[in-house]
């Protein structure tokens, strides 16, 4: 359990650094001058994360990207990380070093009273009455796009990130996108890839030069569109939700904030929605068995081939999301999770001073056999309320805990079930015997090769 200095932190931005030596009593690794462990994390995190834990324990110094961090691994990690009883861990100044340039004042990156004000205010857009319009919007789009895909051998991760974007425009912005649609999705594929580039000053022909320069586009193309939402008035899509949302005075958000916010909420839809999704695919097309059990629930649920699920049915897919879960836990989109330490504490017998950036790790937590047996076995059955209960509670969490818990979690599960039904109640998934793909951990998880699936007509 945590122990807190008493004194307020000093430390109120992420550039702001700790004295040199803050951390040498921890033990761990600085890696190469300047680079640091970098290139090693970037080329095999898994590889690097398991090497530095057996090697060092479960509280570790490592040094990538620039900076020194502390990593901690476990469910009482988690915990103490996520849940923050005592307001010690920063979620901007964590993710401040790899985001600020591109998604700032997203509600990722705010802290406390902040977030909770704008939290408040933003989820007027997850209520039922919205929600029950992006069903309608998410049914139909996905129904139009999934029909095309009969009896093609396809690279599902480009098909299914196209379509969720679009989706992302239908349910979040109430337009289908036009002529900049191209533009937008090349505005934040770059601000993504450039959340991990090795340089992280924005310079031309840079990974960070491009992600700079896709936000600048962004915060043009919303800015126009928050103002006309504003004049119009009214509407059930996300945006218009967002851009007539006010705080608990009755004040209307500032333009910027909005923008800033749906910014950052389409890039978290797009990119990880697009690869949980990609991960349950793969996954269903390894175990075939479990492709019949959730056809047959799909079936039973909607009653028949490509009918769309009710909003008030979602709940009666629970094979489906167990199955999500299963995925989400074997590849979560959002692999570690960085915070920084306002005030001083302890964990594992070690002092972490302030200023200390810390991070855990959900994808090492999600593979812990002190929690789940035969961890690299896919079994959507672990997810009964039954097996549930008898874990810890931070034992999983791709979507986060405490606070900053993601807001948008169950449109991510509604968008999953209704492309799940849509593809199971149509096709098989098949994939060549033998065939395992590649996959690409940072930024988000992929496979390099896009994954072959075929979708055979039943």
């Amino acid at each position: 359990m945590a122990t807190l200095a008493p004194e307020f932190p000093a430390y109120t931005h992420w550039s702001q650094n700790q004295p040199r030596h803050a951390l040498d009593h921890i033990p761990g690794e600085d890696g190469l001058p300047l680079l640091g462990n970098t290139l090693r994390l970037l080329a095999d995190p898994v590889k690097f994360g398991d090497y530095m834990r057996q090697t060092y324990g479960d509280v570790f110094r490592n040094n990538a990207f620039g900076r020194r961090n502390i990593m901690l691994f476990g469910a009482d990690a988690n915990e103490l990380v996520l849940f923050d009883r005592d307001k010690n861990f920063s979620s901007a100044q964590g993710w401040g070093s790899m985001l600020d340039l591109l998604f700032p004042r997203g509600l990722m990156l705010l802290d406390f009273d902040h977030h909770r004000a704008d939290r408040r205010a933003l989820s007027i857009a997850f209520k039922p009455g919205p929600m029950r319009h992006y069903a309608d919007a998410l049914n139909r789009g996905i129904s139009d796009r999934v029909a095309t895909w009969s009896g093609r051998d396809m690279q599902f991760y480009p098909a299914i990130k196209q379509l969720t974007l679009d989706l992302a425009a239908d349910s979040f912005l109430g337009v289908p996108l036009g002529s900049e649609a191209d533009a937008i999705n090349k505005a934040f594929v770059d601000m993504v890839q450039a959340a991990v580039g090795v340089v992280r000053k924005p310079l031309p022909f840079t990974a960070m030069g491009r992600g700079v320069a896709g936000r600048k586009f962004l915060i043009e193309y919303f800015t126009r569109e928050t103002l006309k939402r504003r004049a119009e008035g009214g509407g059930q899509d996300m945006f218009s939700q967002f851009a007539t949302a006010t705080h608990e005075d009755g004040s209307l958000m500032p333009v910027g904030e909005v923008v800033d916010h749906m910014i950052f909420l389409m890039m978290a839809a797009h990119d990880t929605i697009t690869s949980s999704a990609t991960s349950l695919v793969w996954l269903l097309a390894k175990h075939r068995e479990w492709q019949d059990k959730l056809r047959a629930e799909a079936l039973a649920v909607t009653g028949g081939v490509g009918r769309p699920v009710a909003y008030d049915d979602l709940g009666k897919l629970e094979l489906t999301e167990m199955a999500f879960k299963e995925a989400l836990r074997l590849i979560p989109p959002v692999p570690s999770v960085p915070r920084r330490a306002l005030r001083e504490f302890e964990f594992g017998g070690y002092r972490i001073p302030a200023g200390s950036a810390v991070g855990i790790s959900p994808q090492a937590v999600h593979m812990d056999p002190d929690h789940w047996t035969e961890p690299k076995t896919f079994n959507p059955m672990r997810f009964t309320p039954e097996m549930i209960a008898k874990r810890h509670k931070y034992a999983w969490v791709p979507f986060g805990g405490g606070a900053h818990m993601c807001i948008g979690l169950h449109f991510a599960y509604m968008q999953v079930k209704v492309l799940m039904a849509q593809i199971l109640t149509r096709y098989q998934i098949e994939i060549e015997p033998g065939y395992t793909p590649k996959w690409q951990a940072f930024p988000i998880p992929k496979p390099k090769d896009g994954l072959r699936v075929n979708f055979t007509p039943l």
